[in-house]
């Protein structure tokens, strides 16, 4: 039997009553826990996903930005010089070092030495050897420590971006962006924890999915946000024509009443993300913008990084990621697409490093002169190197290579001007103090308070971490 309606109507009326007053509340209770997030971050806070207190230790670096030089720049043409590969040039390679390995495009042919394509000269006081095409570079040899013995798993573009980027091939595990915003959360309240930029510029640009900074098992708020250089900065950010902020605001505070209310019932971790989503969407319509526009920049800093405003470059976008982290964001991931130099490695070296090379210096040095280099951790490197031997498409190149290659480390608790382990004299192998990508992984954590053997969430079975099961340590030969 169907109720009276006049029951119907009163329990309408105690239906409404409840979202317009016990909706506020709840609604308020999520707002205050999303301030909260930017003043736990500050210090010491207790994890709501019963990790226990973090950082787990005292933190070098507060936070992170890895400039990935997408494609996989050439070792052999940056930073490990190879006077013996120099010297077999046209050589065949021998037999020793290939047989049997991994190779991308050069599987069956012969295969002949590339001796370097370019000059190396020693630069700072740390006489770090640096090649001719990273003439900037060469200014900060005394603030990097060149990691050369770099090795990865994965030989193909795709799974070895998803490798660096979350410590398995495997997709839909969560980035390093996720894991370090979900451990140490964010300190900031009108930004993103964690935002990523692209620019385009060389050979062959490789695609960059957005499940590369995906946040996967874990709650969907640590995902990256991509932002833009050009053009809006974020989609939908602006207000459509004819919606001022109060009318927005008030849009934002009733689906976060209806949102609560439903999530009083289920408790579903993703309805309160979906809150947590409008609001901050809410707070980027205003610091979204106002980040963007370096029209108050000085003259003489937008000169240092060669940056035009909104041209979505690279070095536009090392300039933001210097305005984003001073802003409080926790981690910012910049692709630079165009090192995939199969061919013509010449040509569009001369394109990615001008593109590419002063940008990363004035970074460098624009985190020093405000102070905050010490506790920001640079990353710079691609996916993987490029093989000793020659490839040949419209002109001398490189295929991909994951058995040695370099990276390097700047500030956040890193000794500056250093060079640490060594590929063979042909730059094929990594053979001395070998550093694996989760070996990578697990000093970075290290550097930013957290103990990665200890830093897991239990996900099919497993204590599922940034380091994976496997054994991996923190390279601490490299730490200040």
């Amino acid at each position: 039997m169907k109720p009276p309606v006049s029951n119907k109507l009163a329990a309408e009326i105690n239906r409404r009553t409840f979202l317009a007053r016990g909706g506020v509340g709840l609604g308020s209770l999520a707002f205050t826990s999303l301030l909260n997030q930017g003043v736990f971050a500050s210090g010491s806070r207790r994890s709501p996903s019963g990790l226990g207190t973090l950082p787990h230790h005292t933190q070098k670096a507060k936070r992170v930005i890895f400039l990935c030089m997408a494609g996989g720049p050439s070792h052999l043409e940056t930073f490990d010089y190879k006077p013996k590969l120099a010297a077999m040039d046209g050589q065949p390679m021998p037999d020793s070092f290939t047989k049997g390995q991994p190779i991308a495009q050069l599987q069956g042919q012969t295969l002949k030495c590339q001796g370097p394509l370019t000059q190396f000269k020693k630069y700072g006081q740390s006489g770090q050897v640096i090649s001719d095409f990273l003439p900037w570079h060469a200014k900060m040899a005394d603030d990097i420590c060149v990691i050369r013995s770099m090795v990865t798993d994965q030989i193909n573009h795709d799974p070895a971006h998803t490798f660096m980027n979350t410590g398995t091939a495997i997709s839909g595990r969560p980035s390093m962006g996720s894991w370090v915003t979900y451990g140490l959360g964010s300190e900031t309240e009108d930004l993103p924890g964690f935002v990523v930029l692209t620019s385009v510029g060389g050979r062959n640009p490789q695609p960059i999915a957005s499940r590369q900074w995906s946040s996967g098992f874990l709650p969907s708020r640590f995902q990256g946000v991509e932002f833009s250089a050009n053009g809006d900065p974020v989609h939908y950010v602006r207000n459509p024509a004819g919606v001022d902020s109060q009318q927005q605001r008030r849009l934002v505070d009733t689906v976060q009443q209806l949102d609560a209310h439903r999530n009083q019932a289920v408790r579903n971790r993703e309805i309160a993300t979906r809150i947590a989503a409008y609001e901050m969407a809410f707070r980027m319509q205003t610091s979204v913008p106002e980040l963007m526009d370096v029209s108050n920049e000085p003259r003489h800093i937008l000169d240092m990084y060669g940056a035009q405003p909104g041209d979505g470059s690279y070095a536009s976008n090392c300039l933001l990621a210097r305005r984003l982290v001073e802003r409080g964001v926790r981690f910012v991931h910049l692709y630079h697409r165009g090192w995939d130099h199969h061919g013509g490695l010449v040509q569009y070296m001369n394109i990615c490093c001008p593109l590419t090379d002063q940008p990363t210096w004035a970074l460098i040095q624009d985190l020093k002169q405000r102070g905050m280099l010490d506790d920001t951790l640079v990353i710079w490197g691609g996916e993987f190197g490029r093989t000793p031997m020659s490839q040949v498409k419209g002109g001398k190149g490189r295929d991909h290579h994951i058995k040695g290659f370099s990276m390097w480390m700047a500030g956040g608790g890193v000794k500056g001007g250093i060079s640490y382990g060594a590929t063979d004299d042909l730059g094929y192998y990594a053979v001395e103090n070998v550093v694996h990508i989760r070996d990578l992984h697990a000093t970075m954590l290290h550097l930013l308070g957290l103990d990665h053997t200890r830093f897991t969430v239990p996900f099919q079975g497993l204590d599922m971490g940034l380091t994976g099961v496997e054994k991996a340590r923190v390279v601490r030969d490299i730490l200040a």
